[in-house]
């Protein structure tokens, strides 16, 4: 049973096995079919999609083309554009050079009509000039022959020897060239006056130049007064020991003379002096006369000395309206407070000369500002002239550019006297202002023996021409009126001798300002009625 059951279940086994196989093998079959079918439908579509590929390709490929050849078209294009372009460019300077050429040529044309117009003038004018000179050596010739008939009638008629004759006719013929040479002065001066209005700034900055002459005539003794002569004696002290001891503190000489009630401190350093009398009048009020008071007093007053004079410095600036003034610049300026020129205060006349500067600049159209800088510092270098060697201007001119001061500053400081030549316009406008403000009337003071002396220096000059009979200075020697003698000069000389009186005066004589020169011919006819 057990055996019967084994050999079913091989049968069963068996026929499971086949069933497999055959399911196998039929499965195999069945897919190698539908392998064939779907390798057939494959190969369909993948030909499909191959040509659909190509055509694709196809298309991308005449699509770039078409881009390639607008592309090719468009930078074609461009090109051309920028080609043109250039072209243009190119043609509008070829157009340019030849405009400029023919302006070129034209100008040339026009110059080579003016040469031939001037050659042709030239022409005209050299033969002109040659029918002058035979014309004139026609005219030598007859003036020899009317000379040499002259003499011989003289000989036949005066009975003069050769020598009286020639004396006689150069003295007729030395008249006749003064006539002419007053004529032609006076028509010159006429024409001159003439065309003034038109060169009035040339003019005016040469002319004024003209009168820029300092006087330099410095006051080196002050007075202090004192109570009374015993003050004398306390001042010199026992041996001497005070007045030695305030002249070596202050540097300056007291002078104790026989004066009453004043003792004269004398000194070329004015803020010595200035000190020195300050000191002086403080120890007089105060009666206490040693060496060692003194020696405190003058310190005292030389440290407030030394704070006013900037302080005056920083004023003067202040009041011109300056900017960017170096300190020892200012400095230096407040000590001109204490300088004085023919009794006029250097400080105050730079200042003077400053706004006066500023006027004629800017009516001439020049900076303003710049003129009011260069005439105020004009004079600085008066505060230390006496402590180096040279003149002020010189010494100016260094310390203001060791301080920073430019052109043309330097050149007006330095050249405001004529020391050096002017290389700006600001230079004779300060010398005029500087002239200007010397003669004001009561600026400055002169003394009664020089005043005296020019006047007659003046009048001299005047009386030494031919033809003179009088000469008058008036006006404080503002003019000189001199009167000729009708009867030997004319009119037209007359003006000739106020030209030549003028020159002489301002060749040989030193004033400040101008001095008017006045001729006068006066001619008289008297008859008497019988």
């Amino acid at each position: 049973m057990l055996t019967h059951s084994l050999l079913l279940a091989e049968i069963g086994v068996s026929h499971v096995v086949l069933a497999g196989v055959i399911a196998v093998i039929a499965g195999v079959g069945l897919g190698f079919l539908l392998c064939q079918r779907l390798a057939g439908k494959s190969l369909s579509r993948a030909k499909v999609e191959a040509a659909q590929i190509v055509e694709r390709a196809a298309a991308e490929a005449r699509t770039q083309a078409e881009s390639v050849r607008l592309e090719a078209e468009r930078q074609t294009l461009a090109r051309k554009e920028q080609f043109e372009r250039e072209t243009e460019s190119a043609r509008a300077e070829l157009r340019d050079v030849e405009r400029r050429l023919a302006k070129r040529e034209d100008l040339l044309d026009r110059k080579e009509e003016t040469l031939a117009q001037r050659d042709s003038s030239n022409s005209k004018q050299a033969e002109t000039l040659r029918a002058r000179e035979e014309k004139l050596g026609a005219k030598e010739a007859q003036i020899a022959a009317l000379i040499e008939q002259q003499t011989q009638k003289l000989h036949q008629i005066a009975d003069l020897s050769r020598d009286q004759a020639r004396e006689e006719l150069l003295l007729r013929i030395e008249q006749d060239c003064r006539q002419d040479v007053a004529k032609l002065t006076r028509r010159i001066t006429e024409q001159a006056e003439e065309d003034a209005a038109k060169q009035a700034r040339e003019i005016t900055l040469m002319a004024i130049q003209r009168y820029a002459t300092e006087h330099t005539s410095e006051s080196t003794v002050r007075t202090v007064a004192i109570p009374s002569d015993d003050m004398k004696g306390r001042i010199i002290g026992r041996e001497g020991r005070n007045i030695r001891a305030f002249e070596q503190a202050a540097g300056v000489n007291i002078i104790v003379d026989d004066t009453p009630g004043v003792i004269v401190v004398s000194c070329f350093d004015k803020v010595r002096q200035a000190i020195a009398v300050e000191a002086l009048e403080r120890l007089v009020a105060d009666g206490r006369m040693h060496p060692a008071r003194i020696e405190e007093i003058i310190e005292k007053v030389k440290k407030e000395i030394n704070e006013s004079i900037i302080k005056f410095g920083k004023d003067a600036i202040v009041e011109t309206n300056l900017r960017g003034v170096h300190p020892k610049i200012i400095e230096a300026m407040g000590k001109l407070h204490y300088r004085t020129s023919y009794g006029q205060n250097v400080l105050r006349h730079s200042v003077e000369v400053a706004y006066l500067s500023q006027i004629i600049a800017e009516q001439l159209g020049l900076d303003g500002a710049l003129a009011r800088r260069c005439g105020f510092l004009h004079d600085i270098g008066k505060a230390m002239d006496h402590e180096m060697e040279g003149g002020h201007p010189k010494i100016g001119m260094d310390f203001a550019k060791q301080y920073g001061e430019k052109e043309p500053v330097l050149n007006v400081i330095g050249g405001h006297h004529g020391d050096i030549p002017s290389t700006t316009f600001y230079t004779p406008i300060i010398m005029a202002a500087d002239a200007v403000s010397s003669a004001r009337p009561g600026a400055r003071r002169e003394s009664m023996e020089r005043y005296v002396q020019r006047l007659t220096q003046l009048q001299d000059i005047a009386l030494g021409f031919k033809g003179v009979t009088e000469a008058y200075a008036i006006q404080a020697g503002r003019e000189v009126r001199v009167m000729l003698d009708a009867a030997k000069v004319g009119d037209d000389e007359a003006f000739l001798i106020a030209h030549q009186i003028a020159r002489r005066v301002s060749d040989e004589m030193t004033f400040p300002g101008e001095i008017k020169v006045t001729v006068l011919r006066e001619t008289r006819a008297i008859e008497v009625a019988r």
